[in-house]
């Protein structure tokens, strides 16, 4: 998954207002307690940190490719 793909999808699932908060402010214990946007800057990839922010949301696996379903490319 690319750095973008994230972005949208984060738009696309919480919503552009509420996904800049959650990415900003969520810490997430899966995470190390980190969170999305500091995970991220550390070198996580945006995979990973993805899933940890839709469990973190209890985001059923149906709705986490957001409205276009799309599956996240391998970098």
């Amino acid at each position: 998954m690319r750095y973008s793909e994230f972005r949208e999808l984060v738009a696309d699932v919480f919503g552009a207002e509420l996904g800049r908060t959650l990415v900003r402010d969520l810490v997430l214990g899966d995470l190390e307690d980190r969170t999305s946007e500091k995970a991220l800057e550390a070198g996580v990839e945006p995979a990973l940190v993805w899933r940890a922010l839709c469990d973190a949301m209890a985001v059923p696996a149906a709705e986490r490719w957001g409205s276009q379903l799309r599956t996240p490319r391998r970098r």
